[in-house]
């Protein structure tokens, strides 16, 4: 996986699968979140997702307050957070 950012957007490309992923994925949205109260993360092509990227989500749209929308490049994906019931409070969109 590989994650990078510019002002409030993060870009991820690659299967997101390990929790060093997470720890990467913290890492960034907690610096950006300090000066920035709307998110745009950009997975580009990740087919899979850990539980506790989707977790660390929920904490910062619930608890932090963060408007986060997730841009997703992977139908599959978009399935996943369908059928958790996830999209509407991430704001999943498909990556046009």
């Amino acid at each position: 996986m590989n994650i990078s950012s510019s002002s409030n957007s993060v870009n991820i490309s690659g299967n997101i699968k390990s929790i060093n992923d997470f720890q990467a994925i913290k890492t960034t949205i907690d610096s950006l979140k300090s000066t920035h109260q709307a998110l745009t993360i950009h997975i580009e092509d990740s087919i899979s997702i850990t539980s506790s990227v989707i977790g660390y989500f929920n904490k910062i749209v619930l608890k932090d307050k963060i408007d986060l929308k997730l841009r997703i490049g992977n139908e599959q994906l978009i399935e996943l957070f369908d059928d958790l019931n996830l999209s509407t409070l991430f704001n999943v969109r498909k990556i046009a």
